[in-house]
């Protein structure tokens, strides 16, 4: 076994990426005050190769120098824009077909696993640092999606839980 050489790994070339279809999930990041976060939910969609990414509140955009460094440059290849009204987005993305799913531990939470070919396409919404995914965008959602805990923590840096949970779509995505 060797580790092999950056020219070795098979990945889509930058200049076609828009001759592949991307696998029909969006997230929606609101209110996360890290830049760096922000910019390794950027890497991550990249490498999930995800529809959009969408910012809205305050959420830095990749213009950010702080976002710009931690995304290595993922934010030139996967489409992100700003959104000013999130609950008329979330209602556009239900009338086109899209599962709103917010990445939140609730009564009624579900695991990522349950998810049936059905549910696609989706949007995952992820919220603040402190705070979590705010209520009123809860109230909007279809379904809460829970990354079970087994530790004495209640939760996982945002970053790390939507790259848990953006990987874990995509494969039960190519299961069907």
């Amino acid at each position: 076994m060797r580790k092999l050489d950056h020219l070795e790994i098979p990945r889509l070339s930058p200049d076609n990426l828009d001759e592949h279809v991307r696998h029909p999930i969006r997230v929606l990041l609101h209110d996360i005050r890290s830049a760096h976060n922000v910019g390794a939910v950027l890497r991550t969609a990249d490498g999930a190769f995800i529809e959009e990414v969408m910012l809205s509140g305050f959420t830095p955009t990749p213009d950010h120098k702080s976002v710009i460094k931690t995304a290595l440059g993922a934010q030139d290849f996967v489409p992100w824009r700003h959104i000013s009204d999130v609950p008329s987005e979330i209602n556009s993305l239900k009338q086109q077909g899209y599962l709103i799913a917010a990445l939140e531990i609730t009564t009624d939470s579900i695991e990522i696993d349950s998810l049936t070919q059905a549910h696609f396409p989706i949007c995952l919404i992820a919220g603040n640092e402190v705070e979590g995914v705010e209520d009123s965008l809860i109230e909007l959602a279809d379904v809460a999606l829970e990354i079970p805990q087994y530790g004495a923590k209640q939760s996982l840096n945002v970053s790390v839980a939507v790259g848990i949970a953006l990987f874990d779509l995509v494969r039960q995505f190519r299961r069907f």
